[in-house]
């Protein structure tokens, strides 16, 4: 298995999004922290030393203050071991950038979903968490668990697996945790700190004073963050020398932490339009930025924004994500001060415009990312070529790879949105545009995870906005999809509480959709008489808006109940006139499986000799909707009718014909479209309905 990553959004990352395990070439120090780690991994536990068999994975914890190089030298140590573990290494942020805890629910999916596990939508926190520790028993996988909050956080999501090892980095101890190994992170050492420097100045600069060198290293308490900073500071100033930079530090005093101290210096060193932008960044979801983001932020131009983020990054205060999508990641112990800077130097109205931009961006390109999969249509065609180039995909491959790689923080842009409170309507559009794009790339089923997040969000707008259309239309998207994962019986209060809003709303259609879904869940849960009275309701309301077509599809629906119910007579009567109502419509492929399903009750009924005269009528009818399936299933359902009959010969006819229709598989692949279109009329509404 593949090297995966989750998120703080706890969804699982591409390829392209991961950031790269650091090689020998890359690695700075740490010498002896790594040894004392590596020694932990083979070291008896308590468990063993008991004499007991260890009942769950090993926990190596890496603490530290951020900034100080905790997930560098935990992806150090995963490169170094992680050919140990055969089913490889899944990793996970458990923070937002703001520090809160990710859910383990979210955490949870996502690594279910790395693992090819099973994960449905809507799944509680206990299951997720429960089928996370029964996927990895067995295996031998390396967990590295980044910015962790809390201990429950990491023992939610700890396998009950002793060949596993869990690699946790946390601020401070996680107690609570039997056996946890710790390693606490202080700065680097004076020569791994002076080689830092080296990067950034080359070693002239760093050779021609060493002691001023030595004392930059001090100043920077050694800190790796403080002194990539300071780097970049260096680098952008070739002919300021090292001492230059120590005195300026000195002269800061001892307000506040080495990487704040050198930040300030750095952040002071910006042009003011540059430093506007950094301060904006803040507001990036996830703290993941590309150049569309920023832009939308500062309000420039794309190719503007790409090459002041080139800048941040040479200058430090970025991290190259993916290189492709010129995607970067602030970092984590710069993300307050990009806040406090902006809450302090940016009017609240100010940063609401540049979040209502950076949503309208992200909308735009979401459509145009959707628009290209419908290139068979003229108006995605117009609506392609009236998009600036800026935000136009070279190709719907290259559209589907920026939506994989941009979900979580797509995800997080709607969660955030909605929790703003204040920018509803593009919450709204964005929470829509979201939808048909992960649709169109992804399909429904494989999207249902994320697509149910997205519809609890939309119902949250819609109740604090008191929109009884929306309310109603996010009800029935969540119960379809708890329907689509076997929660019929969690699906039907939420289509009673559709029905309640779109009534409310004055809203037909969804009325309708409504009352035929719980019908459906009815149907569903074996309920026929209560399903046959919700189809009946939604007849009623059909024919009263004289909607024949839904109309018709309804009375086969009904048909399809009172046959499950045996009520075979009943059943006869609504296929009867379920057959009318589509001739009447011009429908003659529904006509026709309408007419099939009639002979098949009759069959039911005891009626061969009328089965037999139905089925027929069908096969002229399939004929002519052309439906080859269709005629090869009732060519098998007339020959199956004529040995019963006691006409062998006549039977053999049919099967002939059924051959000669589908070949030599015939048999078993006209059942199959019969048993759909059977399938067809006693379900209930899917979500495409």
């Amino acid at each position: 298995m593949a090297d995966q990553a989750v998120d703080a959004g706890g969804v699982e990352l591409s390829e392209g999004e991961r950031r790269p395990p650091a090689t020998d070439g890359q690695f700075l120090g740490r010498t002896r922290e790594l040894k004392e780690l590596l020694l932990d991994i083979e070291r008896a536990g308590l468990d063993t030393l008991s004499g007991r068999k260890a009942p769950r994975a090993r926990v190596l914890l890496i603490a530290g203050r951020s900034g100080f190089g905790r997930t560098a030298l935990a992806e150090e140590l995963v490169r170094q071991v992680a050919h140990r573990y055969r089913d490889g290494v899944l990793r996970a942020r458990l923070s937002e950038p703001d520090g809160s805890p990710v859910p383990a629910e979210r955490i949870a999916r996502a690594l279910l979903a790395a693992l090819d596990l099973p994960a449905p939508a809507g799944a509680g926190e206990d299951d997720l968490t429960q089928a996370l520790r029964e996927g990895l028993a067995g295996r031998r996988v390396l967990l590295l668990l980044d910015d962790a909050v809390t201990a429950e956080q990491v023992d939610a999501l700890l396998p009950d697996a002793p060949d596993c090892l869990v690699v946790a980095v946390s601020k401070g101890p996680l107690t609570g945790i039997a056996d946890v190994r710790p390693c606490t992170l202080g700065g680097l050492d004076t020569k791994s700190a002076l080689d830092l420097l080296t990067r950034f100045t080359g070693s002239v600069r760093i050779t021609v004073d060493p002691r001023a060198a030595e004392g930059l290293v001090e100043e920077c308490a050694g800190q790796p963050a403080a002194l990539v900073l300071a780097g970049g500071w260096l680098g952008a100033r070739p002919k300021a020398g090292v001492a230059d930079l120590a005195k300026q530090l000195r002269a800061e005093g001892d307000d506040g932490p080495a990487p704040h101290r050198v930040f300030r210096l750095a952040y002071a060193g910006l042009p003011g339009t540059a430093q506007r932008m950094l301060r904006l960044l803040h507001l990036a979801p996830l703290g993941l930025v590309d150049p569309h983001t920023a832009s939308a932020l500062a309000g420039c131009s794309v190719e503007d924004a790409r090459a002041v983020l080139d800048d941040f990054a040479a200058l430090g205060f970025l991290r190259p994500v993916d290189a492709a999508l010129s995607l970067f990641e602030i970092p984590g112990c710069l993300h307050p001060l990009l806040r406090a800077r902006s809450e302090s130097q940016d009017r609240p109205a100010e940063l609401q415009l540049a979040r209502a931009r950076m949503l309208e961006r992200t909308v735009r390109l979401l459509q145009s990312c959707r628009a290209i999969t419908e290139t068979d249509s003229p108006q995605a065609r117009e609506k392609l070529a009236g998009l600036p180039k800026a935000l136009r995909f070279a190709t719907p491959r290259a559209a589907e790879e920026w939506l994989r790689v941009r979900q979580p923080a797509l995800l997080a842009a709607a969660r955030l949105a909605v929790a703003d409170g204040e920018l509803d309507t593009l919450a709204r559009r964005l929470m829509a545009a979201l939808v048909r794009a992960m649709v169109a790339h992804f399909g429904t089923r494989a999207a249902a995870p994320e697509l149910y997040g997205i519809h609890r969000l939309v119902l949250d707008v819609a109740e604090r906005r008191d929109l009884p259309r929306e309310q109603s239309a996010a009800l029935l998207n969540l119960a379809d999809l708890d329907v689509q994962t076997g929660r019929t019986a969690e699906a039907l209060p939420r289509y009673r509480a559709a029905l309640d809003a779109a009534r409310r709303g004055n809203d037909p259609y969804a009325t309708a959709r409504a009352m035929e879904s719980v019908a459906g869940a009815h149907q569903e849960l074996g309920d026929y008489d209560r399903a046959a009275d919700w189809y009946g309701r939604a007849l009623a309301h059909r024919l009263a808006r004289d909607e024949r077509a839904d109309a018709a599809r309804l009375y086969g629906r009904l048909g399809a109940v009172h046959t499950y119910a045996g009520r075979y007579g009943e059943a006869q009567r609504q296929w009867r006139a379920a057959v009318a109502g589509h001739r009447r419509s011009g429908d003659v492929a529904a006509h026709a499986r309408a007419l099939s399903e009639l002979a098949r009750v009759q069959e039911y009924a005891g009626r061969p000799e009328e089965s037999l005269r139905t089925c027929q009528e069908a096969v002229e009818w399939a004929r002519r909707a052309e439906d080859v399936r269709l005629q090869a299933a009732l060519q098998l359902r007339l020959a199956d009718t004529l040995e019963h009959l006691g006409d062998p010969a006549a039977a053999r006819l049919h099967r002939g014909t059924a051959g000669r229709l589908l070949g030599e598989e015939a048999h078993d692949d006209a059942t199959e479209p019969e048993e759909e279109a059977n399938a067809y009329e006693i379900r209930g509404p899917s979500a495409e309905d």
